[in-house]
């Protein structure tokens, strides 16, 4: 993987680059939609190329691994071959999701124990596992195994569940070095910065990450509960210390405003359930504020869902997405999850149009109050 720095804002930390992989380039800043287990919920790949202008998507390890199951994935060639999707892939380590079944795992130094939430089937993950884990499924990038700390812990848990990251860290990249991509095409392993919401944490997390000199590095425990304030502020501190010629990668954020704001302290990539999940919910991000398809405020309005929008938005009118919410058609859930997704390619795209342009901190703060009210 290679990542070329191509515009820096003169007013702000604001980036914009391009990563190349084995399945093509990344033009960041880039939003990723979240394909859990192996699909984007409700949205074809067709339309993720076409409508929603993906350029790599996520999959879930921990889903994977449980279902379809390794067997399955290395028989089909890795989850390129097994989804049909040709351009990159990012996996998750499975350690949030891991490290969320609270009532239902056990953590250790060698790794977690955790039963299944499918069938309640005892699993173990170690960092060498998983590692051999995200080598099956074959994304372009991969995730180190970490501890996500529970975003209210106390300094001496999040101290030592950083220093459990940072050992298994070292395992992670020792079993990666001693082991081969299985299906001819390179992966790189992302580092994750960890550390709650303590500064010197955050600092000794990064400089820890800096130093392994990863294709790319990750900010995680984020976005978990602590106020916007100080998610941006350990932002700020971590991205003072990772290498600025590679990518930085700020997991499970967030919304439109989250997004603006962190592209603005030099983050480059992000991913973020909100787009399907609230659209599902008939919720609709644009420009103008967040639209509630429910409301009977658009039973009657006959105009474009977003004129600006993508395709689908241009040919649906708002009235039409109403009705099929009040309908519960599943039509509904599958128009609002492109619509969000378009919205949300359009916002990092149109950001890094600014960027390049010299004038995104001016666009932004034009823009990014009327992101959060509601229409």
């Amino acid at each position: 993987m290679k990542f070329e720095l191509q515009h820096t804002d003169t007013a702000s930390d604001a980036r914009a680059g391009v990563i190349t992989t084995d399945h093509g380039q990344i033009k960041t800043p880039i939003f990723m939609p979240v394909g859990t287990c192996g699909t984007v919920k409700g949205v074809h790949f067709s339309e993720l190329r076409q409508q929603v202008n993906a350029q790599i998507i996520l999959g879930n390890t921990y889903h994977l691994y449980l279902r379809p199951g390794l067997e399955v994935l290395k028989t089909a060639g890795g989850l390129h071959r097994f989804n049909s999707w040709d351009r990159p892939i990012l996996t998750d380590s499975g350690g949030f999701q891991v490290f969320s079944l609270s009532g239902i795992r056990k953590l250790k130094e060698e790794g977690c124990e955790f039963r299944s939430h499918i069938d309640g089937s005892k699993h173990f993950f170690t960092p060498e596992n998983v590692m051999d884990t995200e080598r099956i499924i074959g994304a372009d990038i991969m995730m180190a195994f970490d501890e996500c700390p529970p975003g209210q812990s106390d300094y001496n848990y999040a101290k030592n569940s950083l220093k459990l990251t940072q050992r298994w860290l070292d395992r992670c990249i020792k079993r990666c070095n001693e082991t081969e991509p299985l299906y001819g095409y390179q992966q790189s392993l992302f580092p994750i910065v960890q550390g709650c919401t303590y500064k010197d944490l955050r600092q000794e997390a990064a400089k820890f990450v800096a130093d392994k000199g990863a294709d790319g590095n990750a900010i995680g425990g984020l976005a978990v509960g602590e106020p916007t304030e100080v998610m941006y502020e350990m932002i700020e501190v971590v991205n003072e210390i990772l290498p600025k010629d590679k990518p930085r990668y700020l997991m499970g954020v967030g919304t439109p405003q989250n997004i603006l704001e962190a592209i603005e302290r030099g983050v480059d990539m992000f991913d973020c359930v909100m787009p399907t999940r609230n659209g599902r919910n008939a919720m609709l991000f644009t420009y103008n504020g967040t639209m509630n398809m429910r409301n009977k405020k658009w039973e009657m309005d006959f105009s474009p869902i977003d004129p600006d929008g993508c395709d689908i938005d241009k040919i649906h009118t708002k009235a039409y997405l109403h009705h099929l919410f009040k309908a519960q058609e599943y039509l509904a859930l599958q128009i609002a999850s492109i619509h969000n997704l378009a919205f949300y390619l359009r916002l990092v795209t149109d950001a890094r149009q600014h960027i390049i342009d010299g004038d995104f901190v001016q666009w932004k703060s034009s823009i990014i109050d009327q992101l959060g009210q509601r229409i």
